[in-house]
């Protein structure tokens, strides 16, 4: 397995070394230094690091957290936080980059490797999820074969479903279920981008949290529907009702 590469930004010299010196001793390659935000910014865009030790009180214009920021809305890096400071005014400031970690200065070396490998852990299953998620998209968008099914995944692969035999999709949080007959598929999504690559002449949404087949509808009673063959409720929620009706009265 290759090493991990890592860019240390730290203004303090000593403790830039020290922070190294550990990197080497735990197996990991440190591709860069730097003491100021706009150096960091460089050496991320050139070496590419696989993450970033990131000071929050750097010297100069440009402090850590700033120089997090730029780098995160141009690179898929993740970094971990170094501070001294574990005040709320600081870390309020420090959270809106959504950091991988921190590690309060006095380190140890234990608590280094810890944080350094829980942070690749967690941003590459960020970065499977998405890969999965644009595969899926990229298959069913703009593709006139691929009109009829989409492609989810169930146990680790890719399975072909046939849009026809989907009968309602379900917000959760943070991904949608997708509801056959006898089976539930959960991917990593959101509703308004599954509503947007299922298309309306199929597929409605009814409520915030449900997309419905509309030749699955078994009956309507406002508030609610019903969907065939399933013992299943939907709520009409108010904003969606009028699409409904103008849905049925085509049929």
């Amino acid at each position: 397995m290759s090493k991990i590469n890592v860019l240390v930004v730290e203004d303090e010299s000593i403790v830039s070394k020290d922070i190294q010196h550990s990197l080497k001793k735990l197996g990991y390659n440190v591709v860069g230094a730097s003491a100021t935000g706009e150096k960091a910014i460089e050496l991320a865009n050139s070496e590419n690091p696989d993450i970033v030790l990131m000071d929050i009180m750097l010297k100069g214009e440009m402090n850590g957290i700033e120089a997090a920021d730029t780098i995160k809305k141009n690179l898929s890096i993740p970094i971990i936080f170094l501070t001294a400071y574990a005040d709320e005014l600081t870390l309020s400031k420090a959270k809106i980059t959504e950091p991988y970690g921190y590690i309060l200065k006095p380190f140890k070396e234990i608590d280094l490797h810890t944080t350094i490998e829980m942070a690749i852990y967690k941003h590459s299953k960020e970065q499977e999820l998405v890969k999965e998620r644009d595969l899926l998209f990229s298959i069913i968008e703009n593709k006139e074969e691929s009109k009829g099914y989409i492609f989810v995944k169930s146990n680790s692969k890719l399975v072909k479903l046939k849009t026809s035999d989907i009968y309602y999709i379900e917000a959760l949080k943070d991904y949608v279920v997708i509801h056959t007959l006898d089976k539930r598929y959960t991917i990593h999504s959101t509703m308004k981008d599954i509503e947007a690559k299922m298309g309306n002449e199929e597929f409605l949404r009814v409520h915030r949290s449900y997309i419905i087949r509309l030749d699955k509808i078994a009956t309507i009673e406002n508030p609610n529907l019903t969907i065939e063959n399933i013992e299943k409720v939907i709520p009409i929620g108010g904003s969606y009702r009028e699409a409904l009706t103008k849905k049925i009265n085509q049929v």
